[in-house]
């Protein structure tokens, strides 16, 4: 089944690219999370025209990508998103954000391809290196900030970035320590019932049946007068 990317899916493609993947995997994880949508033939369509539009404003030489990377050099990027007490985000900005940005701000079309980042996930300040054009490369400055507030100084961030670190190591340690608890519980419950099974059943040895044939007859005494025949 051919879809459409909503967002950058890891492993998978960026925003706006076509690719097949199984139904079961579309129907139950990709459409549901609006990651995807069905690539009918008018959005195809459509997602090509807007592409040739911005490819217009792409770099065709070295000269221009200098140009381009000139005002790149002088441009700022800004992101408000959702974050934790933390800083970690709820979500990341990606390639394609980056993209989209430029495009935006600077009406500058570039590869998505060649922004060299993972995406961010945490608020700060980067430099996000882009390869405008065959050797021309220029880093553009990109804050990822806080929904509604301002970004914190480098020393508040190293500060949250520590305590989500160790956060982090203790919640690990004790899944750790949870998970060994439960093997170690686990095994013992084996033991248990390996030597349960190993036990021999009770010996039947000095129980006598009512009616065995070894019980002594004892005769009533009118039988013990009574003369034989």
């Amino acid at each position: 089944m051919d879809v459409i990317l909503l967002q950058d899916v890891e492993k998978l493609g960026l925003r706006g690219d076509v690719v097949s993947v199984a139904r079961g995997y579309a129907r139950n994880y990709l459409l549901p999370r609006k990651l995807a949508e069905p690539a009918t033939p008018a959005r195809v369509a459509e997602l090509r025209r807007i592409e040739a539009e911005r490819a217009k404003h792409e770099a065709r030489s070295a000269e221009q990508a200098r140009e381009i990377a000139e005002v790149l050099g002088k441009t700022v990027l800004r992101f408000e998103v959702k974050a934790g007490p933390t800083g970690s985000l709820f979500g990341s900005v990606t390639a394609s954000d980056v993209v989209d940005e430029i495009w935006r701000t600077r009406k500058v079309r570039v590869d998505r391809r060649k922004v060299g980042i993972d995406p961010i996930k945490r608020i700060g300040r980067y430099a996000v290196p882009i390869e405008v054009f065959q050797d021309v490369t220029v880093e553009v400055k990109t804050l990822v900030v806080p929904e509604g507030q301002n970004l914190p100084p480098e020393e508040e961030l190293a500060v949250l970035e520590a305590a989500e670190a160790q956060a982090t190591a203790e919640k690990q340690a004790a899944a750790e320590v949870a998970a060994a608890a439960a093997a170690e519980h686990e095994q013992a419950e084996s033991a248990i019932a390996e030597l349960l099974s190993e036990e021999e059943p009770a010996s039947d040895a000095g129980v006598v049946d009512d009616a065995s044939p070894a019980d002594p007859v004892v005769a009533s005494p009118a039988e013990a007068d009574e003369p034989s025949a």
